[in-house]
């Protein structure tokens, strides 16, 4: 079978994430120690367990997805029903994925379901909406300059069809915003549900170089989706604008 025959992940729409605080550390080859960045933002994370998991660590985090406006019980069942489906998908295209670091498709979807459950229950608990923050790119309701660490899984790249060039710029540009001189805006994977590389890469490394940004792509240690390997980290010069 060709590749361009090989059966691609199918999904309408954007899907909620519940995705694990093991899996960010590889997937964004995260140090051990995250403090000295400063605040940490997850953007579009979903119901992944990073943010709860961090705060339990003591160390400042806020997390922004749209999804956030919705309240604790109608997230949760979005949530199973997203693990539902996606292990439905997967099953289905089980052989073209790199299990090395799940160990099965059980394995995963229990790291989902575990993640779905550390979430909610820090969700819950942030009645004042302090930590999860209802909004999403390309605008978030933070000051320039704020975190040290910005992180943006599953969402920009992948859903490219959905979301053109002018979009996928005017995203990079707001996640650079409001990362501190001296921070790093990481994104993963930098494939579309197509399994290629984004197609406007170039493009977009250009306009950042030419705001003063330092860009490279860098070995990420979450080896799954087919032939992505690499994962986008920006940094944010002192004398950035």
């Amino acid at each position: 079978m060709s590749e361009q025959q090989q059966p691609k992940y199918e999904q309408t729409g954007v899907a909620m994430t519940c995705r694990s605080y093991e899996e960010y550390v590889r997937m964004f080859a995260l140090e051990s120690e995250l403090a000295p960045r400063g605040p940490v933002l997850d953007v579009s994370g979903g119901a992944s367990s990073f943010a709860a998991v961090l705060s339990g660590q003591g160390i400042q985090v806020s997390a922004a997805d749209p999804l956030y406006v919705m309240p604790p019980e109608s997230i949760y069942a979005h949530g199973v029903r997203e693990i539902e489906v996606s292990t439905e998908k997967l099953s289905r295209l089980e052989r073209q994925f790199d299990w090395s670091f799940y160990g099965s498709l059980t394995q995963h979807r229990a790291m989902r379901e575990q993640a779905l459950e550390r979430f909610i229950a820090d969700y819950r608990s942030d009645t004042e909406k302090v930590k999860y923050v209802d909004a999403g790119l390309p605008n978030l309701p933070f000051q320039d300059d704020t975190f040290g660490l910005v992180l943006c899984s599953h969402f920009l790249f992948l859903y490219h069809e959905q979301f053109d060039y002018e979009f996928h710029e005017k995203a990079v540009f707001e996640l650079l915003r409001v990362c501190r001189p001296g921070g790093q805006v990481r994104m993963y994977p930098i494939y579309t549900l197509g399994w290629d590389r984004y197609p406007h890469m170039e493009r977009l490394v250009h306009e950042l170089r030419k705001r003063g940004a330092q860009v490279e792509f860098v070995p990420s240690e979450l080896p799954f989706i087919p032939g992505s390997s690499e994962l986008l980290c920006v940094f944010k010069h002192t004398s950035e604008r």
